[in-house]
C-alpha cells in the first residue's frame, strides 16, 4: 500500500541542489534543510522573479509546470491580476511553479515567445509553452487551464 505525498521542490541557495519537501512538513512549520549540504532551505510561497538571465534554470529546466506572468509596472490590468497570481503561488506550491517576469526589464524572453500584449500568462511544461492566457482573466479560468498540465 503506497501513500502519495504532495511535495514542493525547493532549490538550495547554498549548493543549488533541488530538494523534495513534503507539503505537510511545511504546513507544520518545520524548517527544511538541504539533503546535500544540510543548510536551511528558504521556502517561498510568493511568485518567483524570473529574468532573461535565470529563465533557463528556473523555467526550462524545472521539473514541474510553470505559470509565468509577463507584466509591467505601468500596466493596470497587470496590477489587477497580481493578487490572483500571489494566491495561486501559495495554493499551488509544490504542484506548479508560479513566476513573474517584468517585460520592461527583460525584453528577450517576451520577444522569444512573441508576447504582444500584457498581462500574458504562459503555461510551460518541460520548458515549452503548452498554453497562453492573454488579459486579466478570472482565477477560475487560470485554474481550468492549469488543470490540463498538473
Amino acid at each position: 500500500m503506497s501513500t502519495t505525498t504532495e511535495t514542493q521542490l525547493i532549490r538550495c541557495g547554498e549548493c543549488g541542489a533541488t530538494n523534495r519537501v513534503p507539503l505537510e512538513r511545511l504546513q507544520e512549520k518545520v524548517q527544511p534543510v538541504c539533503g546535500r549540504c544540510k543548510k536551511p532551505l528558504t521556502v517561498s510561497v510568493h511568485p518567483l522573479i524570473i529574468t532573461d538571465a535565470n529563465f533557463a534554470d528556473e523555467v526550462e529546466r524545472f521539473e514541474l509546470p510553470v505559470l509565468l506572468d509577463m507584466w509591467a509596472v505601468w500596466c493596470g490590468p497587470c496590477r489587477m491580476i497580481a493578487p490572483v497570481i500571489e494566491e495561486l503561488a501559495t495554493e499551488l506550491a509544490g504542484r506548479v511553479r508560479v513566476g513573474k517576469l517584468n517585460i520592461d526589464e527583460n525584453p528577450a524572453t517576451p520577444a522569444r515567445f512573441g508576447v504582444r500584449s500584457i498581462p500574458t500568462l504562459l503555461i510551460l511544461k518541460d520548458g515549452r509553452e503548452v498554453d497562453r492566457i492573454i488579459g486579466a482573466v478570472s482565477r477560475q479560468e487560470i485554474l481550468r487551464k492549469l488543470q490540463a498540465v498538473m
